[in-house]
């Protein structure tokens, strides 16, 4: 037994220094490990000096097996434990060889295309992570619960009423990443556009005409009486036998509201974004006093900054985060002008600016290229995937001025530029890797356009008002630009706070 143990020891050894399984030109070991190299050979040499001496004092063994020992033999005991020593030398030394790999550095000049160590994105663990971490699975009865709430809120809002403003609250339209199907951050966020309107006689009226360089994309909005603009049934007497069919209830002229009641800025006709706010904080906390009594769940106000904001809090431990968001239409159009973005609660803008939203035309989009593309494409798949790698991120290092709108629009101009089968599920690794490869880009020239506004390529059938298709386009990272510019004066490095962000995800 003895020899057939000293046998097998030889042979694990043998076969560890077996060319072909440890050659002697390793590529993953670097060039300074030269002498190390030169130690493993002298350990080689030794061992099969070791090797040829026990095959020696095997043949002894074998001769002398008929002659009872005298004393007993230890030299095998030792031999074995020479050989297992000298086997975990060798396993530690291709462990640490191993560890010592190095990752080959590309050049800035060479190609752009990622490294064999980068690209290894598995189709299988992608499809995987997005059938684990994804949401999809609770929006449907979240979004039932959440509508029929924000239904009950705005009821009772209209039932009171409101001798100040007269304000008129129209029905709520569902935007961002759960009204689209792609939501995969915890909490759940519902983000919801409310508009109003101001009382009889009075209209808004937005505009694009005099707006700071830093408020570029945003528009301001005047609060306008009929009449105020050359209508005859304002400045004349009509009669009794005569009527105006363009303002019919001038003839029963209303009295005028100061600019407070308005809502405007003070000693302005602009509406304010900061007043409708304050008084859209009032309002919402009137109605949910009135429909408290018929919920269970825990409501608190997430941020005294941005009215309609709500952490809801259910029996079971959930956490919604509902966002009620004042709106004003633009138009008979599906843009609106809106008291914040929901990526940014922060309502310190200036006044009295409102940065657009193109939600309600994004949410086409989606539907229109859903239709035409491959069934179970993957192009909501990339956007799940690298929103949910960047709410990671920034629960680790902080906000930054990188919003998941902004990989939602580098979406929006591959799906523009791509042909439809190249979005088949088979192909998600290199879509995911188009799309960071874009925002890479963005970020190195510190341009992203919006991809609605001034683009051509938008399809007819999104309905998007010409005058928008042919205005300039607006750069996202525009806050990087004036952050070059501004660092020599301000001496930092942050984003200014009062650069609009068009962010709705």
């Amino acid at each position: 037994m003895q020899g057939a143990f000293a046998r097998l020891c030889v042979v694990v050894v043998a076969t560890i220094f077996n060319p072909l399984l440890f050659p002697q030109k390793n590529t993953t070991i670097p060039d300074q490990d030269d002498q190390l190299l030169i130690r493993m050979r002298e350990h080689e040499e030794q061992l099969a000096k070791e090797q040829a001496k026990l095959d020696k004092e095997l043949s002894q063994l074998e001769n002398k097996q008929e002659e009872p020992p005298t004393e007993p033999d230890y030299s095998w005991y030792f031999w074995s434990i020479v050989s297992f020593v000298i086997f975990l030398t060798i396993e530690l030394c291709r462990g640490n060889l191993s560890d010592l790999e190095f990752c080959p550095i590309e050049d800035e000049n060479d190609s752009e295309t990622a490294s064999p160590r980068t690209r290894v994105l598995s189709k299988h663990i992608l499809q995987n992570f997005c059938e684990r971490c994804t949401l999809a699975h609770e929006n449907g009865r979240l979004k039932e619960f959440v509508e029929g709430f924000a239904d009950d809120l705005l009821e009772a809002h209209r039932d009171i009423p409101d001798t100040g403003t007269d304000i008129e609250i129209g029905d709520f339209v569902g935007i961002g990443s759960m009204f689209e199907s792609w939501q995969v951050c915890k909490p759940m966020t519902c983000d919801l556009i409310v508009p109003f309107s101001p009382p009889d006689p009075y209209y808004f009226k937005c505009n694009f005409s005099d707006i700071p360089p830093n408020m570029q994309g945003s528009g301001v909005i005047t609060v306008s009486r009929f009449g105020d603009e050359g209508c005859l049934c304002s400045s004349t007497s009509l009669g009794e036998d005569m009527i105006c069919l363009l303002h019919p209830s001038n003839n029963n002229l209303k009295p005028e509201r100061s600019p407070d009641e308005l809502l405007c800025s003070k000693n302005t006709n602009f509406l304010s974004k900061h007043q409708v706010m304050k008084w859209f904080q009032i309002s919402i906390t009137k109605s949910w006093s009135q429909i408290c009594h018929k919920y269970d769940f825990e409501l608190t106000f997430r941020s005294l900054d941005a009215a309609g904001a709500f952490k809801i809090r259910l029996p079971s431990g959930k956490v919604i985060i509902l966002n009620l968001i004042p709106a004003v239409q633009f138009e008979d159009s599906d843009m609106y002008f809106v008291t914040h973005l929901p990526s940014n609660c922060d309502a310190s803008q200036e006044d009295p600016y409102w940065p657009p939203s193109f939600a309600v035309y994004e949410k086409k989009i989606l539907k229109y290229y859903t239709k035409r593309l491959p069934q179970n494409s993957c192009h909501l798949h990339c956007l799940q995937i690298v929103t949910f790698l960047h709410c990671k991120q920034t629960s680790l290092t902080g906000r930054s001025a990188l919003t998941g709108y902004h990989f939602k629009t580098a979406l929006f101009h591959l799906l523009i530029n791509k042909q439809p089968y190249m979005w088949t599920i088979d192909k998600i690794d290199q879509r995911l890797q188009d799309v960071l490869d874009f925002m890479k880009r963005g970020l190195q020239e510190k341009r992203l356009y919006h991809a609605l506004v001034g683009n051509y390529k938008i399809p007819k059938d999104i309905q998007i008002p010409q005058m928008f298709l042919k205005a300039d386009p607006i750069n996202l990272f525009r806050c990087l630009v004036l952050d070059r510019t501004y660092a020599a004066v301000c001496g930092t490095t942050a984003c200014s706070p009062h650069t609009p962000h068009h962010a709705n995800c």
